[in-house]
């Protein structure tokens, strides 16, 4: 599945490796949605992309139901599939460390490639590996994720201005099929921090 975006500013071969026992401070943005749904985090820069994807899904507050794939350097990476005859790289055991090294740097990590839900995972700190504090952690984020099989950036636009306007046509149809306890723009950092702490004994 070939992404319509790439990841820029990835470090060439000139560049030494970072040491991998950093802490990284990433920000991941879901890009083409207004207003702006994003996470912060603080990884250890060991993980791989299999586990950052595991993190990736459970902050975002998507159901791991669709394929994926993260992007850096032109070079896609996730779960090989000879059915497809595609040419992806596993994404395990490939540490984030060894592809983000700079501040500023970013790959790109799609979701569902059906909705195609584009991701930028923009490297912002890095900071001196604590034991004991070396993530995963949220610290920040704005904003709940589309629901699963809206339908991609478009069918969300519609799908919000059905869901806040209760005098759309299809108002009523569409709370009953996402749930009324949805917010668009409620964010629970405590509760996604709670579910982080299932992975954060495997992660580094």
């Amino acid at each position: 599945m070939q992404s319509s975006f790439r990841s820029t500013h990835l470090p060439s071969a000139a560049n030494p490796p970072r040491n991998l026992r950093d802490l990284y401070q990433l920000k991941v943005l879901l890009l083409h949605v207004e207003p702006p749904i994003w996470r912060r985090l603080l990884v250890s820069n060991s993980i791989d992309l299999a586990m950052l994807h595991r993190i990736i899904q459970l902050v975002m507050g998507w159901s791991n139901k669709h394929s994926h794939q993260f992007t850096a350097s032109g070079k896609e990476y996730g779960i090989p599939d000879d059915g497809f005859g595609n040419e992806i790289s596993s994404e395990r055991g490939i540490r984030i460390g060894s592809l983000l090294k700079s501040v500023g740097q970013w790959i790109g990590y799609e979701y569902d490639f059906g909705d195609a839900w584009e991701h930028r995972i923009l490297l912002e700190k890095i900071l001196p590996f604590k034991p004991g504090e070396s993530g995963p952690e949220c610290i920040d984020g704005r904003r709940s994720a589309p629901p699963e099989d809206v339908g991609g950036v478009w069918g969300y636009r519609e799908f919000l201005e059905a869901f806040t306007d209760r005098g759309h046509a299809d108002h009523f149809e569409t709370v009953a099929w996402v749930n009324k306890s949805f917010n668009p723009e409620r964010f629970d950092i405590a509760d996604v921090n709670r579910q982080l702490q299932t992975i954060r004994s495997t992660s580094h």
